[in-house]
């Protein structure tokens, strides 16, 4: 499977953005797809992921309550929506598959499988 994000830019504290992950090939309905992020000199770190049904979810603590994530299996398309952004939200996401359905394990960058290449959101002070 192939992911391309889209929808990152440059917004202002507070403000909103909607990120999305779109997936070629036919299996691409069959993944569950979760989001990351990297800030400069930073780790990966894991925001949200979604099952392939779209039935179940996880939110990283560090965004819940602000972000939420969700799917359209038919336009092969998982967003990321993304409210009251802070600074610390700065940084390029990425979009991933992965295959376990275990959701205690969404957050592990290792078992991740295909990646996209990643947008760039910046949220100014």
């Amino acid at each position: 499977v192939q992911l391309v994000e889209s929808g990152g830019g440059l917004v202002q504290a507070g403000g909103s953005l909607r990120l999305s992950c779109s997936g070629s090939g036919r299996t691409f309905s069959d993944h569950n797809i979760g989001w990351f992020r990297q800030a400069p000199g930073k780790d990966r770190e894991f925001v949200a992921a979604i099952s392939y049904s779209g039935g179940a979810s996880r939110i990283a603590d560090s965004v819940n309550g602000r972000f939420t994530i969700s799917r359209d299996s038919a336009k092969n398309t998982v967003y990321l929506q993304m409210n009251s952004l802070k600074p610390e939200d700065t940084g390029t996401y990425y979009c991933a598959s992965v295959r376990t359905g275990a959701i205690s394990q969404w957050s592990r960058r290792e078992v991740y499988d295909y990646w996209g290449q990643g947008t760039q959101v910046t949220v100014s002070s």
